[in-house]
């Protein structure tokens, strides 16, 4: 999981020096920080896209051969059913 710092005291120190009255800038920085904290939970790295990569190749290619042994045997039985 990737995790970013985030300074709520920096947050709140700037939020007052704008106007804002303290109890505010707290709760403006703690629902910042919260709605922050579930987006990277919902964020992918470079090594989980290359691993989902390398699974979906290895489905396919077993997908592939599924296929290949299924149209073999429709092909056998069809022939079957000519030469009988």
């Amino acid at each position: 999981m990737v995790t970013i710092a985030f300074d709520t005291l920096k947050f709140v120190k700037r939020l007052k020096a704008a106007g804002f009255a303290e109890d505010q800038a707290e709760a403006l920085s703690e629902a910042f920080k919260e709605s922050q904290g579930n987006t990277l939970e919902d964020l992918a790295t470079k090594s989980d896209l290359k691993t989902l990569e390398i699974s979906l190749n290895g489905e396919i290619r077993l997908m592939k051969w599924m296929l290949g042994f299924v149209l073999a045997g429709i092909a056998a039985l069809v022939l079957k059913s000519f030469f009988v």
